[in-house]
């Protein structure tokens, strides 16, 4: 969270407005929930539990900028982002996907954000150990020589430095080498069709089956700049520690994960009237409720606990309108933005002005 200490809400609109045209009030909303986040980093440890988070919904009709205010929110504050769609989803007992699904895939969202920044840290150590490895490969050991004759060659290191400045130099960039790399596909295929609500056992029993099969290694041929990078990216992923990264990530997740669930209308019982099966809409509402609320879902990484993710949902409410979701629901909500309507100025300053 130390990401956020440094803006305000008014720098977070004016960094929201390098990329979205208008829509000052939707900005200001969201400007002001990310600072709360912070702010409740900063109380005592035994009231943060006592301060949830203020979710908003975002009324306006589709390419407005719902979706792109919450995406740069999220990168903004450095946080594990993720979009869905509430139509994507149905109640228990019904084929379609399981709400807690949206915590697993946030979770694994949170998992690829911090493993990214590790390897970016480990990567001067990982590209020095690539760079041996290289060398290694292009400079096999010599055979023991007879002592008789110390003078007959150059020793080994002067050798490798001469072929280190090459390589610095890119001087070996047409060479091709052939290197053994860990075959990250080795492990056989296996589908696995599980009910709905328990797909994460079907992945924990995937994991199962590739850490008790031996890891084996491929040989490939390549040119040297490529070898480079290939080495550079294995040896960042066995210098990264991924229970830290494990742990890591589902703390971010749960402190400053932010959801962002599109078409909420289409789920409200106003939109009765659309044409299509209707598989309760009330009941994908209830399904979506313990999760907005705060609950525990279990991941493949690890519990994780929604009581302090925020939950940013939008929708058009053409047909439907907010009063038509169930009062639960509507009671996680707290804060509703409308957004305006794009004009012909309006699209003549998005092709001018977003740094985009």
């Amino acid at each position: 969270m130390s990401a956020l200490r440094t803006f305000t809400p008014r720098e977070v609109v004016s960094e929201l407005d390098r990329y979205i045209v208008g829509q000052r009030e939707a900005k200001r909303a969201v400007a002001i929930a990310l600072r709360n986040r912070w702010r409740r980093q900063q109380v005592p440890e035994e009231l943060r539990d006592e301060i949830a988070p203020k979710n908003l919904i975002m009324i306006g009709p589709t390419g407005v900028g719902k979706t792109e205010v919450a995406r740069r929110l999220a990168r903004l504050a450095q946080a594990p982002f993720i979009k869905v769609e509430a139509s994507k989803f149905t109640e228990v007992g019904y084929v379609g996907r399981d709400v807690e699904s949206i915590v697993r895939d946030l979770t694994e969202t949170g998992v690829s954000l911090v493993l990214e920044e590790q390897k970016r840290a480990v990567q001067a150590k990982a590209r020095d150990r690539a760079e041996e490895r290289l060398l290694d490969a292009l400079l096999p050991p010599p055979p023991p020589v007879p002592s008789q004759e110390p003078e007959a060659e150059p020793p080994a290191s002067e050798t490798r430095e001469k072929l280190r400045r090459l390589l610095h130099g890119g001087s070996l960039d047409d060479r091709e080498v052939e290197l053994d790399f860990e075959n990250a596909g080795s492990a056989p295929t296996v589908s696995l069709f599980t009910p709905q609500g328990v797909e994460e056992m079907g992945m924990q029993f995937k994991d199962l089956l590739g850490g008790l099969l031996p890891k084996q290694t491929r040989r490939r041929r390549m040119k040297v700049p490529a070898a480079l990078e290939a080495l550079e990216a294995e040896e960042a992923a066995r210098l990264v520690d991924m229970d830290a990264v494990r742990e890591q990530a589902i703390e971010r997740v749960e402190q400053a994960g932010i959801v962002f669930v599109d078409e909420l209308d289409k789920v409200a019982m106003g939109a009765g009237s659309r044409a299509g099966p209707d598989i309760s809409r009330e009941g994908v509402q209830r399904d979506l409720l313990p999760i907005v609320e705060g609950s525990t879902v279990q991941t493949k990484h690890g519990p994780v606990r929604t009581d302090h993710v925020l939950f940013i949902a939008a929708g058009a409410f053409h047909v439907a309108k907010p009063s038509d979701l169930i009062p639960e629901l509507q009671g996680r909500f707290p804060i509703r933005v409308e957004l305006s309507s794009l004009s012909q100025e309006d699209f003549v300053r998005i092709l001018a002005e977003p740094r985009n």
